[in-house]
């Protein structure tokens, strides 16, 4: 294996384990919301447990401090944090009650719709992939496939 190879496949297994930790993450969130008695409770805890753990990366990897005040970067670049915690916070309050699978594979679903877009597009910085007829099948597929999972 080459080192793009070798790059390549490490990059998709740190990914294929963000994935899996998300569901699990999931659950685990929206558990501790029902014993917590509160969504907003537990999603704040997970927010501070992994505040807590990026700043230890920051000091033990990278060997500094968070510095946020660069004001070359616009201000929506900051603007993920907005969308993970609509994420957590909707998982806490959401997978409780339509399941964590449910939940799970329409964020999936979601992601497909949101890749598809930034991808077309070249959206927020991203590289600009045109959507090809087997892409198009690839995602249709994908989506039938998460709509499988969530039918009884």
């Amino acid at each position: 294996m080459n080192e793009i190879q070798q790059s390549s496949f490490m990059h998709a297994t740190i990914m294929l384990a963000a994935g899996i930790g998300i569901p699990i993450m999931a659950a685990l969130n929206a558990e501790l919301g029902i014993r917590l008695q509160s969504p907003g409770t537990a999603s704040s805890v997970l927010f501070l447990v992994g505040l807590l753990g990026s700043l230890i990366y920051l000091v033990l990897a990278e060997k500094s401090l968070p510095n946020v005040s660069n004001f070359e970067v616009p201000i929506y670049f900051y603007g993920g944090g907005v969308f993970v915690l609509f994420y957590v916070l909707s998982i806490a309050w959401v997978a409780p009650v339509f399941g964590v699978g449910n939940a799970i594979a329409f964020v999936l679903l979601g992601q497909l719709i949101a890749t598809a877009t930034i991808d077309q597009f070249g959206l927020l910085g991203a590289p600009q992939i045109s959507l090809t007829p087997l892409r198009v099948l690839g995602l249709i597929l994908m989506a039938a496939g998460v709509l499988f999972v969530v039918r009884k």
